[in-house]
């Protein structure tokens, strides 16, 4: 029995809210191609607290070469490597844990 492939739609572009509140209480999102979607993580948490800092310029480079790469300003990014060193399911955690 050979396997049934069926053509994804397009995902279509939503300009407001409103549209893509009702896109999505009404489609069936398994009928969409969502291949090119990346993930995303929504910052919630309000930033009370700042920090200085100095970098040896290659690391300061490199660090926002990644944050390019990814899409996201360099502050964003340093926080999320922040944030993923001191994560509970953070493999250097783990390691501390068991030493």
């Amino acid at each position: 029995m050979a396997k049934e492939t069926r053509k994804l739609k397009k995902f279509p572009v939503l300009l407001t809210d409103e549209e893509a509140e009702h896109f999505v209480e009404t489609a069936d999102l398994t009928e969409y191609d969502l291949s090119g979607f990346k993930p995303m993580r929504f910052e919630l948490q309000p930033k009370s607290e700042r920090i200085n800092m100095r970098l040896p310029k290659p690391l300061f480079d490199e660090v926002k070469a990644r944050a390019q790469k990814e899409g996201i300003p360099y502050q964003r990014y340093i926080r999320r490597v922040l944030e993923a060193a001191v994560s509970p399911a953070s493999p250097k955690q783990r390691k501390r844990k068991s030493a």
